[in-house]
C-alpha cells in the first residue's frame, strides 16, 4: 500500500528574517526536531520531556528551535494531525473504491494496521498524549478522529443493512478500532519489519474481528 503524506493546500508564508534560498534547509531542520520529538514523546512522554531536549536530540539550537517549531504544544499537534490524516486519507481513498461492505472492511483493517506498523511511536504518542493538547487543538484533532470513525460507520451500517454483518451497533465500531490503535502498544519489530509480517498481522486481525462479524452466510474471503 502507497500512502502519500498529506499536504495543505495553501503554501506557507515564509518567517520573517528567513534566508532566501534556505527551505530545503529549514525542512530538513524541521524533519529532525519532528523525528527527534515523536521518539522522546514515545519513550518519556510529552510532559515529560523538555523542549531542551529534543534541540539536544535534533542537533538545533535553542534559539533556532523555537524558530522550526512555536512550541512544543504546536509541535505535539503537527505531529498528531498528520498521522490522523494518514488515516483519514487511506480511509477516504479505500471508500472510494465502491467494494462491498465487507471487503470494503477488510481493506480499512489491513491499511490501519500498516499505517500503525509504520507510525507506530507516534500512535503511542496519540493514544497516551493526545490528551495534552489545548482546548482548540484537542477540537480540532477530534473532528478529524470523527470523521474517521464516520467512514468505518458508514461501511459497517451498509454491510448490515445488505445482511452481511451481524450488527451496525456504535460499540461494534468503536471497538474495532480501539482495538487495532492499541497494537501501536504491544507491537515490536522483530529487526526490520518486512511487508509479510506486517501483511500477517493485518490477516490475523482482520480474521479475528470478520469472523465474528460476518453474517452466516457464503462472503468469500478477500
Amino acid at each position: 500500500m502507497s500512502v502519500t503524506q498529506p499536504t495543505d493546500p495553501v503554501a506557507p508564508v515564509r518567517r520573517r528574517g528567513r534566508p532566501p534560498g534556505g527551505d530545503r534547509g529549514a525542512a530538513q531542520t524541521r524533519a529532525r526536531i519532528r523525528a527527534a520529538a515523536i521518539e522522546l514523546f514515545a519513550d518519556r512522554g510529552f510532559h515529560a520531556t523538555g523542549v531542551a531536549e529534543i534541540g539536544a536530540k535534533a542537533d538545533v539550537q535553542r534559539g533556532a528551535l523555537y524558530y522550526h517549531i512555536g512550541s512544543k504544544q504546536e509541535l505535539l499537534w503537527e505531529i498528531l494531525r498528520d498521522y490522523t490524516r494518514l488515516l483519514l486519507d487511506d480511509a477516504e481513498r479505500i471508500v472510494a473504491a465502491g467494494a462491498d461492505p465487507v471487503q470494503t472492511l477488510r481493506e480499512l483493517i489491513r491499511s490501519h494496521v500498516e499505517l500503525i506498523v509504520a507510525h507506530r511511536r507516534t500512535v503511542t504518542v496519540h493514544v497516551r498524549d493526545a490528551d495534552a493538547l489545548t482546548a482548540e487543538r484537542a477540537a480540532d484533532l477530534q473532528r478529524l478522529r470523527d470523521r474517521i470513525q464516520r467512514l468505518w460507520q458508514d461501511v459497517v451500517d451498509a454491510g448490515h443493512a445488505a445482511g452481511l454483518l451481524r450488527s451496525a451497533d456504535h460499540v461494534v465500531t468503536n471497538g474495532l478500532l480501539g482495538m487495532l490503535n492499541s497494537l501501536g502498544f504491544w507491537y515490536r519489530e522483530r529487526g526490520v519489519h518486512s511487508p509479510a509480517e506486517i501483511a500477517e498481522i493485518a490477516e490475523i486481525l482482520t480474521e479475528t474481528v470478520l469472523s465474528g462479524l460476518i453474517a452466516p452466510g457464503d462472503h468469500t474471503k478477500g
